[in-house]
């Protein structure tokens, strides 16, 4: 294969782009690995989101939880004095798909900065004012919420879920996941890998949930939490932030799909050209990096097509 990194690493440098490290992968080939600066575990905020839904799809496929469990039920001693419509119909899938029926975002790290001790409570307290399912605000509630119904009917955090379902099959050492005050893992944030460990999930998602010959998350699953859900082109203005959300992962230009934290991290499958991309960076111009990324990577994945 003819490939080569360096216009993405020319226009990162040119645009002054924090980003640290990048993998590019091909036809199950490494075509590149570029590292800026020396690959380290990092918070990998919301791309912790996309590892919440694969929780969610073990929890499935042992039977501790459905799509269509109501919230209410998991949390009967947490919600407000007067439970309106639109919570009591609120489903796990209106969660995984930012439309529970909240259209403000909570849980934002202003707010858990401020001394909030009760995220349960407080995220059930706010106004549901949309019917679930129907109206996408993209927030950390939601994902959170998901979160915990899993740890509630696992009995145990999702770094000691995950364990042995997931990083060890991954070839993962123990995770941070950052908790909760009551010492839930927050799910929507958090997580702290590399992007070489973020690599191997979404490989593991590009497998269809097979890792080394072994079935480890239903294929299923897979396509389900993958595909488009929800419309979000009200949402963001830009390009690869409105071409739909599905359970935790984003829809995206040229029939993409990504797990995307904050800051520009960025797991992105490209199943028409066998190829995955992923980035890690410190670096707030999201849609920037993107933007170079589909400028100087994809050209050369779809020519060694």
């Amino acid at each position: 294969m003819n490939f080569s990194i360096e216009p993405f690493v020319e226009a990162v440098k040119k645009g002054a782009y924090n980003v640290e490290g990048v993998i590019v992968w091909q036809d199950g080939q490494f075509l590149a690995h570029h590292q800026f600066i020396p690959e380290v575990r990092r918070n990998q905020f919301s791309v912790s989101k996309s590892f919440t839904s694969a929780a969610v799809g073990f929890a499935i496929q042992e039977g501790l939880i459905s799509l269509e469990d109501r919230v209410v039920d998991h949390f009967p001693d947490r919600l407000p004095a007067e439970v309106n419509d639109n919570l009591l119909e609120c489903r796990l899938k209106d969660l995984l798909c930012m439309a529970p029926g909240q259209d403000t975002d909570h849980l934002t790290p202003r707010m858990r900065e401020g001394g909030l001790d009760d995220y349960i409570s407080y995220t059930l307290s706010r106004p549901f004012t949309k019917v679930p399912g129907t109206y996408f605000w993209y927030n950390n509630a939601a994902t959170y919420l998901a979160a915990v119904m899993v740890q509630k009917k696992a009995g145990c955090d999702l770094v000691d879920y995950l364990m042995p379902r997931l990083f060890t099959p991954l070839g993962m050492a123990r995770p941070h996941w950052d908790t909760d005050p009551e010492g839930y893992s927050f799910g929507a944030s958090g997580l702290h890998i590399s992007v070489s460990e973020l690599f191997r999930f979404i490989e593991m998602y590009y497998n269809y949930g097979r890792i080394n010959g072994k079935q480890i998350l239903d294929r299923d699953w897979i396509e389900l939490s993958t595909t488009f859900k929800i419309d979000n082109a009200h949402y963001d203005p830009y390009a690869d932030n409105h071409c739909g959300y599905c359970y935790c992962f984003w829809r995206g230009q040229h029939g993409s799909f990504r797990a995307d934290g904050y800051r520009a991290k960025f797991g992105v499958v490209l199943r028409d050209l066998n190829a995955i991309i992923c980035i890690n960076s410190d670096e707030g111009r999201q849609q920037e990096v993107l933007d170079v990324m589909w400028d100087t990577i994809y050209p050369e994945l779809r020519a060694n097509r």
